[in-house]
């Protein structure tokens, strides 16, 4: 049953995305948001000629499927989702290495060494602040700069954070205050700042949408998000803390897959100049390929204060960490 309603999702994205009429599309599951996987995976169509279907979902969903589904593959291509999370399905033998041509102008930091997983975009977790609502709940208090500045009491329920078992976003927020702090401090920082959200929503988007709107004041989310809706015209602003995590998007293909040669093509695609260019354009990423210029406004890697973030070890210990959370924060 399972099985069948999947297999009718991809069957109506292909229609309603209109891609080519071929007995066997590419198969994508994408956690990026659905505008930039719609506009990738028509210019990779374009490009190649291949068609290509897609189910997006959050991080954690479609993680646990990429591994579930294993010995009988229902995507050929897991796009998007930070490094911890690929190691995950790596270690669970879900993934087909494949090294990319291009992949040779990827720092190392952002590829695992045999071709298992590639990053395509670098991602950094900041502080949003809706500054009109920020003003009108907080009159005469200073915005929040640091990781500690979001501790004061008088934000309580002015706070969004997604949920860390669900969402990478928020795994790598946990990681961020754990490494940097150290286990002790890391989750006594977590369980104050717990008390103080207001919503823990599931999909790593919402708390930059929901910041954007004015529905809340301050957010803890991807800072080319906030960039984004400070792009569309909300009263938005970014704020990239001392000590903050950066991390890579990541791309990967499913081990079993039939459809091999062109999932290859489709990675060699994402790392390519003009794949990354368009994802900046759009979501205000910061390409890995070097050849490739983020848009306007994006946030270059290279200006933040960055932890060195170990992905290997938050991998190592996600469910103890969000076990942990679930008992103990939440």
């Amino acid at each position: 049953m399972k099985k069948s309603f999947f297999a009718a999702l991809f069957a109506f994205s292909a229609i309603f995305f209109g891609c080519k009429e071929k007995s066997e599309p590419l198969r994508i599951y994408s956690i990026i948001h659905e505008e930039e996987t719609e506009a990738l995976v028509n210019l990779f169509t374009e490009r190649t000629g291949i068609p290509a279907t897609f189910l997006r979902a959050s991080t954690g969903e479609l993680v646990n499927r990429v591994i579930s589904e294993k010995n009988e593959p229902q995507a050929d291509i897991l796009l998007g989702g930070a490094t911890n999370y690929h190691l995950l399905a790596k270690e669970a033998g879900a993934f087909e290495p494949y090294i990319s041509p291009l992949s040779k102008n990827v720092p190392s930091v952002a590829k695992s060494d045999d071709g298992s997983y590639t990053g395509f975009c670098v991602l950094a977790l900041g502080i949003g602040v809706n500054q009109k609502r920020f003003a009108q709940k907080f009159p005469g208090v200073a915005l929040p700069k640091t990781w500690e500045d979001l501790l004061n009491p008088a934000f309580k329920g002015e706070i969004v954070l997604t949920n860390p078992a669900a969402s990478s976003t928020a795994y790598l927020f946990l990681q961020n205050q754990l490494q940097r702090l150290g286990q002790e401090k890391g989750w006594d920082y977590l369980k104050t700042l717990s008390k103080l959200v207001g919503q823990f929503p599931d999909s790593g988007s919402a708390p930059a949408k929901l910041v954007g709107t004015g529905e809340y004041a301050l957010c803890v989310s991807y800072l080319h998000a906030l960039q984004k809706y400070r792009a569309d015209g909300f009263d938005v602003v970014a704020i990239a803390p001392p000590k903050t995590v950066g991390d890579v998007d990541c791309i990967a293909i499913t081990k079993n897959t039939p459809h091999l040669e062109a999932a290859k093509k489709f990675v060699d695609f994402m790392l390519s100049k003009e794949a990354q260019e368009l994802m900046s354009s759009i979501d205000f990423t910061a390409p890995v390929n070097p050849e490739a210029v983020g848009k306007e406004g994006s946030i270059r890697a290279d200006s933040l204060d960055l932890i060195e973030y170990d992905s290997a070890l938050a991998a190592s210990q996600k469910n103890d960490v969000l076990e942990k959370w679930s008992k103990d924060a939440r």
